[in-house]
């Protein structure tokens, strides 16, 4: 296995880090714990979880899957989501993060998040609260370093600024969406985090499933996010991406490759990326993005598999001052 600091904290994390949203939904604890014991047996030693995932039920799985191991792995949950019907029970207020920290330490049976992440931006909360309740936690040992998912460029750098300026504790890791067919953190996020020194663990690699190629034929796809979940069916429902399955499909069997496991191995390779995160509903489902641990995707591979997709727009207008590759 080979691991990679995550940003300047000093930790090393496994350049896999697997996720947990199935854990008590698509996957029962019994397929969660397969999977889990597989990935440690790789040397996985990052998981990466959520208080909304399955109402809190992957939080109790893992937690008790962490029993026995818990300062041998880096553990992730988030703040933000809805939770319940009453009106404070989402968003990043100083009061729903402080009762929510609470809840995902009780579930997970620990004393401490290794990260804990804002799961989106809170438009009703000024970032100043936001970031002090955060820094408290760290001050407290509940948490130890926060961290940020779903959030635009501008807002990263906002929030990094007032850190900075406040000496509160910054961000230490990003978590956005990224894959073939979802490129935009291109544009700005990756450089911003290359900059800042930030961990990078994007989700979403096999593009809610639609690198699988499963969906080709959706008269013959049985199950799956893209036919059942509304969020994913709005997410890739652009004519586009479907061509881009179609020319990565056929570049897949040119190549004698798993779709899958390309797919995570060419997220990987992205000099700004810490970990892809994975998931699954079964173990046998979960083995092709193991696989990607053994493709080794160099620069001028990862440059040829991008020129399938349209690349994202570029930051500025100054186009003749754009490099192309995040490897230069």
């Amino acid at each position: 296995m080979e691991y990679k600091y995550l940003g300047k904290t000093g930790v090393k994390v496994s350049t896999l880090c697997f996720g947990t949203m199935s854990f008590g939904g698509d996957a029962d604890e019994s397929e969660s714990a397969k999977m889990f014991h597989r990935c440690r047996d790789l040397g996985i030693n990052f998981f990466d979880c959520a208080n909304v995932y399955a109402n809190g039920l992957s939080e109790e799985i893992l937690g008790r899957f962490i029993a026995d191991c818990r300062d041998e792995v880096i553990i992730t949950s988030k703040v933000f989501g809805r939770t319940g019907p009453g009106e404070n029970e989402r968003g990043s207020s100083r009061r729903n993060i402080i009762l929510e920290v609470e809840k995902s330490l009780q579930r997970l049976n620990t004393d401490r998040l290794d990260l804990y992440f804002f799961h989106g931006f809170d438009d009703d909360t000024p970032i100043e609260d936001s970031l002090q309740a955060m820094d408290d936690l760290v001050r407290e040992g509940k948490i130890l370093y926060p961290a940020v998912s779903n959030w635009a460029a501008w807002q990263i750098a906002k929030a990094l600024g007032i850190s900075c300026r406040d000496g509160l504790a910054r961000f230490e890791c990003v978590q956005p969406m990224y894959n073939l067919v979802k490129r935009q953190v291109e544009s700005e996020i990756l450089p911003l985090c290359q900059s800042e020194q930030l961990g990078v663990i994007p989700y979403s690699p096999l593009g809610g499933g639609l690198l699988t190629g499963k969906y080709r034929d959706k008269q013959k796809a049985d199950k799956g996010r893209l036919l059942e979940n509304k969020i994913y069916v709005h997410r890739y429902a652009e004519p586009q991406y479907h061509d881009v399955v179609e020319r990565y499909m056929d570049y897949c069997r040119e190549k004698n490759i798993s779709p899958v496991t390309l797919a995570v191995a060419w997220v990987r390779a992205h000099p700004a990326v810490t970990a892809p995160i994975i998931g699954a509903r079964s173990l046998e489902q979960l083995e092709p993005s193991l696989a990607a641990l053994e493709v080794n995707v160099d620069p001028a591979w990862w440059l040829e598999i991008s020129a399938l997709s349209p690349g994202p727009s570029i930051a500025t207008d100054r186009r003749e001052e754009f490099e192309e590759s995040p490897f230069a």
